[in-house]
C-alpha cells in the first residue's frame, strides 16, 4: 500500500452525496478536486442512502485528473462511512469532519489499513480545541493537509466576521504555519458561503493566498473559475521563477544575482519552486 504524491489543488468543490444528478456532472465543473459530502449537506434521514449512492458512484468513477475526497461524518458514523467506501479504487481520501485529536485520525487510518487502502486523510478542524491541537493532528498517520471548518469554529469561539475577516487571521495563519512545520501539504482555504458575490470572493481569496493558502474550497460551481484564477500563477510569475532557478543553477554557489540586481538564495528558490509546482498541473 503505497500512496502516490498528490498535486496541490487550487479548488475543491463540495458536492452533496445524496444528489446523483450533481455527482454525475461534478467531474466536469472545472475544480481540481471534489469533496463529496456525507455530512452537513445530507439530512439525517438520508445518511444511509447517501452512503450507498456515493459507494456506487465511486465504483463507477472514470479515470480523471480530478481528485476525489469524501467528507465523512464524525465519530463511529464516519468509520462506517469509511468502511462503505474504503475499498473503492478511484478516490483520493477522506475528509474527517469535526476532527478533534490525533486519535480521531488514527481510528480512521486503522480502518483504511484494514481495507488495504492507500487513501489519504484531511482532518477538518472545527473547534477551538482542534485548532490548539493542530500540530498533533497534522502528525497523525496519512494526513495530507489540514482544513478549517469556519462556520462551526465561529460558533464555537463566538466570533463574528467583519469586512476584512481579520477576526480569524490568527487561526488561518496558525494552520499555514503548522502545515509547513509538519511537512504536510499547504492548506486550502475555507469556503465562502456567498456564492453570488464573486468580486468579494476574489478579494478574500487573494488575501488568503497572500498568507500562504494555495487553494480554496467552494460550495458552488460558480466559485470555481474565480478561485482557480487566483491560485494559478501568471505567465510573468512563472517566467520569473524559471529565471531565478536558472540563475542559481548557473552560479553553482547557492547565491546569485538576477537581471534586476536582486540577490537570490535558497529561500528565494523555494518560493520559485512553489510557483512552478502550482503552475505545472
Amino acid at each position: 500500500m503505497t500512496a502516490e504524491p498528490l498535486r496541490l489543488a487550487r479548488s475543491a468543490l463540495y458536492v452533496p452525496g445524496d444528489a446523483p444528478d450533481k455527482l454525475r456532472s461534478a467531474l466536469d465543473r472545472g475544480a481540481d478536486e471534489l469533496i463529496v459530502d456525507l455530512e452537513d449537506a445530507v439530512r439525517p434521514e438520508r445518511k444511509d442512502l447517501a452512503r450507498d449512492i456515493v459507494a456506487m458512484w465511486l465504483d463507477d468513477l472514470p479515470t480523471s485528473d480530478v481528485g476525489v475526497w469524501v467528507r465523512v461524518n464524525p465519530g463511529e458514523a464516519g468509520l462506517e462511512d469509511i468502511r462503505a467506501i474504503g475499498e473503492a479504487e478511484g478516490f483520493t481520501g477522506v475528509v474527517l469532519a469535526k476532527a478533534e485529536s490525533a486519535a480521531d485520525v488514527e481510528a480512521a487510518s486503522a480502518v483504511l489499513d484494514a481495507l488495504g487502502s492507500a487513501a489519504r486523510i484531511v482532518p477538518l478542524l472545527e473547534s477551538g480545541g482542534a485548532i490548539l491541537r493542530a500540530a498533533e493532528i497534522a502528525a497523525a498517520p496519512r494526513v495530507h493537509r489540514l482544513q478549517v471548518g469556519e462556520a462551526d469554529l465561529r460558533a464555537d469561539l463566538g466570533v463574528t466576521l467583519g469586512p476584512d475577516e481579520r477576526e480569524l487571521l490568527w487561526v488561518r495563519s496558525q494552520i499555514v504555519v503548522v502545515s509547513a512545520a509538519s511537512g504536510i501539504a499547504p492548506p486550502i482555504a475555507p469556503v465562502s458561503t456567498d456564492f453570488r458575490d464573486l468580486a468579494a470572493l476574489r478579494a478574500s481569496t487573494e488575501a488568503l493566498a497572500r498568507i500562504g493558502f494555495v487553494g480554496r474550497a467552494c460550495i458552488h460551481p460558480a466559485q470555481v473559475a474565480v478561485v482557480n484564477e487566483v491560485f494559478t500563477p501568471t505567465a510573468e510569475a512563472v517566467a520569473e521563477a524559471e529565471e531565478i532557478l536558472t540563475a542559481l543553477a548557473a552560479a553553482g554557489s547557492g547565491v546569485a544575482v538576477d537581471s534586476r540586481g536582486r540577490m537570490l538564495d535558497e529561500a528565494v528558490a523555494r518560493q520559485a519552486r512553489l510557483v512552478l509546482a502550482r503552475a505545472h498541473r
